[in-house]
């Protein structure tokens, strides 16, 4: 028997069919002898509607009352979930951030996380129950509702997997696993069975959209082992134990089990990314400052810089 976090995005969630569809897969995990813990997303859209409410409210928005707006995306969906399960003859309740609690810093709308309390939730799991757990969204020491930021659904589903010690934390996405490229671009790519935690961050720094840098990193600090696996798969699959997804470990657990491992892990693309080429630049004190620091006065992130000696 293992303990299990289990975390669904916003495109898993997008519907009652889909929470439905959810719920299956979760309700197998827990037939398989599992503790499991759920974290969910807001469905897919939702918090952009909520945003766009706070906007029309009050352009110069307060942003701790924003945090209380865009936070109830996931409530709804954590009590969604939980209805379903309970259909399915599940024993299941939703815990939000506050009652955990989830402890956050003050910084509304990009809060980081502190401490979880997890007593009650690991009582309430050794019970037999379901939790489920809105991802995003934490108390500040004032008793404020806070949030993550955008994508900090991963970051609440590997700390709640921390504060348990779960075996493991299953993020699953509409993709079914990391591949050594973008599989809708190149044809031939093909999905890696490991990844080490170092290999994905920097994968994910660059442009793959598997999973969010700051979940990769507590995961790496926190010795969190992750496994990315797609939610959309038949109702009649075996549950995650024996779907070959891609696990996201540390360099240790991988040394000496793949003597022929790759060199190059991954190539992740970035389409918001522009080439500027520069001639004939003066070699003398001050050239570089001279290009470089409108482009710092203007906020514009300068990625790689290559300097040679060519001619025309």
């Amino acid at each position: 028997m293992a303990r299990i976090v289990m975390k669904f995005g916003g495109t898993s969630m997008a519907g009652t069919e889909r929470i439905r569809r959810v719920a299956g897969i979760v309700k197998r995990q827990q037939e398989a002898g599992h503790e499991v813990a759920v974290v969910v997303s807001a469905m897919a859209g939702e918090t952009d509607r909520l945003v766009n409410f706070c906007r029309e409210a009050n352009a110069l928005y307060d942003r701790a009352e924003y945090d209380v707006v865009v936070a109830a995306g996931e409530q709804v969906t954590s009590g969604l979930l939980a209805l379903h399960l309970q259909a399915l003859g599940c024993k299941a309740r939703s815990w939000l951030g506050w009652q955990l609690p989830v402890r956050t810093d003050d910084a509304h709308a990009a809060a980081r996380i502190e401490d979880i309390d997890s007593q009650a939730l690991l009582a309430s799991m050794a019970a037999g129950e379901i939790a489920v757990i809105p991802g995003f969204q934490g108390l500040d020491h004032d008793g404020r509702v806070t949030t993550l930021g955008r994508g900090g659904s991963d970051t609440s589903a590997v700390a709640v997997a921390a504060a348990v010690s779960a075996d493991r934390c299953d993020i699953y996405t509409d993709v079914d696993g990391v591949y050594t490229t973008d599989p809708r671009i190149v044809a031939k790519a093909r999905k890696l069975k490991y990844v080490t935690y170092e290999e994905m961050l920097e994968l994910a720094s660059v442009g793959s959209k598997v999973l969010q840098t700051r979940s990769v990193s507590l995961a790496m600090k926190e010795g969190v082992r992750v496994q990315v696996l797609s939610s959309f798969i038949d109702e009649s699959a075996p549950p995650a134990d024996s779907i070959p997804g891609t696990m996201i470990v540390s360099d240790e657990e991988l040394e000496g089990t793949d003597m022929e491992r790759q060199l190059i892990t991954g190539i992740a693309a970035d389409k918001n990314e522009a080439k500027v080429t520069l001639t004939r630049v003066a070699d003398r004190p001050g050239a570089v400052a001279a290009i470089f620091g409108p482009l710092a006065e203007a906020n514009i992130n300068v990625d790689m810089i290559i300097q040679n000696i060519a001619k025309d």
